[in-house]
């Protein structure tokens, strides 16, 4: 018969990789992943030290403080952290009602629990020192939280939670932070400082929503008129399920006289239309950003002619016809001297994702393209 499995390996017999792997990091002796509550491990780590509690987490100030002196930003929230580690096992432990070991029968005692105390505090405020130089900004204003909780009256840590929530934006706990500070110290110099630039950031912000509410005020009022002005020339629009993109071209209501001189009286208000003239024929085209509801076809004809592609000279402002297709498929000639505004004040004709589309054909071709286009549809 087989000899028997040894026990470790019987033990794992069936269990994946994953299984024992994390069986393996629940054990101080090959944690890789730091499990805050694990009792084992911090064991260990305290066994690791030599001198009691407070002394260790002095050492491990003292560490930081080099190394921060040092601009060894990483290294220093290392050190504090360690120290904020041993300060936290003592916490932990007077919590359970545990008492301290033997060789440190003080750990217990009043005053040995209040410089503990103020000991962690320090330490989670130099750690956020570096976490402010490494920009890791929350993690220097939770860091700013937790020595506020053991003293209240930390200034370095209400400027730094102050410094970090501005750098990350949150504004309004930036302030209530530096509020906090300036309530222990009202002359403190760097709460001060801060506390300018948290209230010049405020009044740009204020600045900067009144002026998009400002906008946003106007676009409603512009879009409101340009309903109003659209009913009252009998234009109709639509938009469809998939809109082009146009950048900042659209549908426009402006006063006559503005961007270009339309014609019509001061003050009188003028609709504009992005056009696309589309040459079928040729599968070319050409776009007009503002084509005025006052304009004809002939005024934009004027500098469009001659096309550059048209090596036939085809394409001249007496020699072509145009149309523009109905809501029922079918096409209406435009005629060119006609004002754009006439031509769509007809419901026959919409103006779909506020674009105005017009064919241009070559008068001798114009027959037979009329023919073709409707046999498509």
């Amino acid at each position: 018969p087989m000899a028997p499995l040894p026990p470790q390996i019987a033990r794992n017999k069936g269990r994946t990789a994953e299984e024992i792997l994390k069986e393996l990091n629940s054990s101080p002796l090959f944690m890789t992943e730091l499990e805050e509550d694990n009792e084992q491990l911090q064991a260990l780590e305290a066994l690791a030290y030599e001198g009691s509690p407070m002394e260790n987490a002095t050492d491990f100030k003292r560490s930081g403080n080099e190394a921060f002196g040092e601009k060894r930003w990483a290294d220093a929230v290392e050190f504090y952290g360690r120290g904020v580690s041993i300060m936290l096992q003592e916490e932990a432990r007077r919590k359970k009602g545990t008492p301290p070991p033997e060789q440190y029968p003080q750990g217990n005692d009043e005053d040995e629990v209040e410089r503990q105390r103020a000991m962690i505090g320090t330490l989670y405020s130099n750690r956020a020192a570096c976490h402010l130089e490494l920009k890791n900004y929350r993690s220097c204003y939770l860091d700013c939280r937790n020595a506020l909780q053991y003293n209240d009256r930390n200034l370095k840590a209400w400027y730094r939670s102050a410094r970090a929530l501005l750098a990350a934006g949150r504004i309004e706990e930036a302030d209530d932070a530096c509020a906090g500070g300036l309530s222990v110290d009202r002359d403190n110099g760097p709460l001060q400082e801060i506390e300018k630039e948290i209230t010049a950031k405020k009044e740009a912000l204020a600045k900067k929503l009144a002026e998009e509410q400002r906008r946003k005020a106007e676009a409603a009022a512009h879009e409101m008129t340009l309903a109003r002005v659209l009913r009252e020339r009998n234009i109709t629009v639509r938009k469809s399920a998939r809109p082009p993109e146009m950048g900042d071209a659209r549908v426009q209501v402006i006063e006559a006289g503005e961007a270009g001189g339309e014609q019509g009286r001061q003050g009188e208000l003028v609709l504009t239309f992005p056009t696309v003239l589309l040459y079928p024929l040729h599968y070319e085209s050409d776009f007009i950003k503002a084509f005025s509801e006052r304009e004809t076809l002939m005024q934009h004809f004027g500098y469009v002619f001659p096309l550059p592609w048209d090596r036939e000279g085809e394409y001249k402002a007496g020699g072509v016809e145009c149309f523009i297709e109905t809501v029922t498929g079918g096409l209406m000639r435009v005629g060119k001297k006609v004002e754009l505004r006439s031509a769509l004040a007809t419901d026959s004709v919409e103006v779909v994702d506020g674009v105005v589309r017009i064919y241009v054909v070559p008068k001798p071709k114009a027959e037979g393209w009329v023919k073709e286009f409707k046999a498509t549809k």
